[in-house]
């Protein structure tokens, strides 16, 4: 019987790593709420500082999301 891969969207990837920047709640406490595994926003976090300046570089093409963060 094999599984089927779970996938979340980059919104709610976004979402999730901003709230650990925060500060407010410790990794283990957001993804106990999210039911996801740590690793999974260990590895979220990473690749975000790893490209966060892409919002800033001129020469990518991006559409701006609906997302809203509250």
């Amino acid at each position: 019987m094999s599984r089927t891969r779970k996938t979340y969207s980059a919104d709610f990837k976004a979402k999730l790593v901003l709230e650990v920047l925060e500060g407010e709640k410790t990794i283990n406490e957001i993804t106990s709420a999210y039911e996801i595994i740590p690793n999974n926003l260990k590895n979220w976090k990473k690749q975000f500082l790893e490209n966060m300046s892409l919002a800033f570089d001129k020469s990518t093409k991006y559409e701006y999301s609906t997302f809203r963060y509250n």
